[in-house]
């Protein structure tokens, strides 16, 4: 079972080898690994040049954003699963892919996803823990959303349902997972493990104007799918469910050096 592995970057010459060796540093063989240059000029050709021989595709041209450029590795895929790695995360250990597969081995799951934390810069220490869960109905209208970086789906789902709508500029790979899961009703697995680390300071997060804008946008579309949301109920989860990221991240930070001390 092939599975594409998608990378875009622009001028992230600091950060995309270590993505690149973490996608070939996993013990399942079987992996199109295929990165999305959107024109770079930091170095980060070079980087990608470096280690051309064990990429699956390269793209390098200037794009709309980076949900064109997603849209574009889409487009490339081969594999019967696709997932996302950004240019700055790592995956957590060797086997999450082949854990993907595992998943995947029951005929009947479109899509599965697991756990994700956010690190520093240096990836030294755990800032948040985006704990998941098993989707019910409704969850989206709630605040909820699974880690899209840990999010992957079956090819014939992106086919039949399509890619990111990048109209919604900041938020589309939650609008992405709310319309399979809400609207397309396709079935999905959690599996309650850590497999994405991300760094801190991603586009989305990067200030507060932007997080209301990403929550405005999600609510947007909920409602552009004729899903009945209550704003109030939406915000206030979210602020709860962010608060939880933080302690379990300082719990986790905790026990780390705990272990360590002893």
């Amino acid at each position: 079972m092939k599975v594409s592995v998608i990378t875009v970057v622009y001028n992230n010459a600091e950060t995309i080898e270590g993505a690149i060796k973490s996608v070939a540093e996993q013990d399942y063989s079987d992996i199109e690994h295929i990165v999305v240059d959107g024109g770079s000029n930091d170095g980060t050709l070079e980087i990608i040049e470096k280690y051309r021989g064990r990429l699956g595709k390269v793209v390098t041209e200037p794009d709309e954003g980076i949900y064109d450029a997603m849209n574009k590795g889409l487009a490339l895929a081969t594999g019967e699963i696709i997932g996302f790695l950004n240019s700055d995360d790592l995956y957590a250990d060797s086997s999450v892919v082949k854990q993907v597969v595992n998943a995947f081995q029951d005929g009947t799951v479109d899509a599965c996803y697991a756990d994700l934390v956010y690190v520093t810069k240096d990836n030294e220490k755990v800032i948040r823990y985006w704990k998941s869960s098993s989707f019910k109905k409704g969850d989206f209208t709630l605040g909820w959303c699974p880690p899209h970086p840990t999010f992957y789906v079956r090819k014939s789902i992106v086919e039949q349902l399509g890619g990111f709508d990048q109209s919604v500029r900041i938020a589309a790979d939650v609008e992405l997972m709310m319309r399979y899961l809400e609207r397309g009703g396709i079935r999905t697995r959690y599996i309650p493990r850590v497999w994405v680390t991300m760094r801190v300071g991603g586009k989305t997060n990067q200030s507060l104007k932007n997080i209301f804008h990403q929550n405005k946008e999600v609510l947007r579309a909920l409602r552009r799918n004729n899903i009945h949301v209550s704003t109030f109920l939406f915000v206030v989860r979210k602020i709860i469910n962010r608060i939880g990221q933080y302690v379990l991240g300082f719990l986790r930070n905790f026990r780390q050096c705990k272990d360590t001390k002893w």
